[in-house]
């Protein structure tokens, strides 16, 4: 007939009709016919495989149908200080924002949702946060840390700080307030100064490097009261270098480095420790001098070794003289050592003779040979 219309709904199918654009009734599955000579009834369709209802008069939806909406739908009407989370077929598929309000078609997709109130606290539990991070929905709707060990995390919501992280994987609710999580490092950190152009204080210029090693103690201190840790031990290292060198001579310096170690430890030291930061050791690399300074330098140096080799050679030559003195006495007042040492002369001499002629025996060689009286 012309003017009967006719309708099939499937079973995967939900249908919502219309007289006049307003909303009637829900059609189940099945067939249906109206009938409508002004044309003034319209019928749409909807796949109830994808259970959100979608459209912008689903609050129309709600006032209508009212007790009976639970028939058809599941209502998520989510409160502002609220995070919904849908779950299709008994796992979780989707997070609601606050004050979301959605329908979902009953049927095909069996749909839970579960309100969690962020009144109680922003952080996700592990269960859901590793759920979420499985469909890829956990940086959209939190804010997500690690922190590893030898590290403190730290949460701040509107800028405050609300909380400290021990080692572990945390996630925070990212809805209504702006939350930020950041972590700090709390293992053994080495920091260089290098190529520091310095004055001594007898106006000696030369290059140093220095090396420090330390951690952060407090991470809480060193967070909040220093916009950023690192620059300003770097800094402090700095101004410390400075103040030990211009207060010695280069020749302190080169005689006594651990002193300048010491010096320059208790200034930074003091200065960082207020601010959560630990100064485990400081100590200088190198002292890089200039090259006419440096000449010089090893001019000075040349003069004083020799000298002192001057020194040695004259005391070995006194106390060789002084013993061929000794020898002598003795070989004075006693003729058979002195007749003794005339042997081995006579040793000596014989050795580079080719051939030797003795006449008068072997009385003409002791008495006659060698004569040194």
């Amino acid at each position: 007939m012309f003017w009967t219309k006719r309708v099939v709904i499937g079973d995967g199918e939900r249908g919502l009709v219309y007289r006049n654009r307003q909303f009637q009734r829900v059609l189940m599955p099945g067939v249906y016919r109206y009938f409508d000579p002004m044309g003034r009834m319209s019928v749409t369709c909807h796949d109830i495989a994808s259970p959100e209802c979608r459209g912008n008069d689903k609050d129309v939806l709600i006032r209508v149908l009212g007790e009976a909406l639970d028939r058809y739908f599941v209502l998520a009407d989510i409160g502002s200080e609220e995070v919904g989370l849908v779950s299709r077929n008994g796992r979780l598929n989707d997070v609601l924002p606050p004050g979301s309000r959605v329908l979902f078609w009953r049927g095909l997709v069996d749909i839970e949702v579960e309100k969690v109130s962020l009144h109680d606290g922003l952080a996700v539990s592990r269960v859901v946060a590793t759920r979420l991070r499985q469909i890829g929905l956990l940086d959209r709707v939190s804010v997500a840390v690690t922190v590893p060990v030898e590290s403190t995390g730290l949460v701040f919501v509107d800028g405050e700080l609300a909380e400290t992280l021990a080692p572990g994987s945390y996630a925070f609710w990212n809805f209504r307030k702006n939350v930020s999580a950041e972590v700090i490092d709390q293992r053994l950190l080495s920091l260089e100064v290098s190529g520091q152009e310095l004055l001594t204080r007898d106006r000696v210029s030369l290059r140093v490097n220095l090396a420090a090693s330390l951690r952060v103690a407090d991470p809480v201190v060193a967070r909040t009261r220093v916009a950023k840790h690192s620059d300003f031990i770097y800094r402090e290292l700095q101004y410390g270098l400075r103040r030990a060198v211009a207060a010695k001579t280069l020749d302190e310096l080169l005689g006594d480095k651990a002193s300048l170690d010491a010096d320059i430890f208790a200034y930074v030291r003091g200065r960082v420790t207020e601010y959560g930061i630990e100064v485990l050791g400081v100590g200088v690399k190198d002292v890089i001098l200039p090259g006419e300074m440096k000449e010089i330098l090893n001019s000075v140096v040349q003069a004083e070794k020799l000298a002192q080799a001057n020194v040695i050679r004259r005391r070995e030559e006194s106390n060789a003289t002084r013993s061929l003195l000794n020898t002598a006495k003795l070989i004075e007042d006693n003729p058979t050592l002195m007749r003794l040492k005339e042997l081995e002369a006579l040793e000596k001499v014989t050795e580079k003779i080719d051939k030797l002629t003795v006449f008068g025996g072997l009385d003409g060689v002791m008495k006659e040979l060698v004569k040194l009286r």
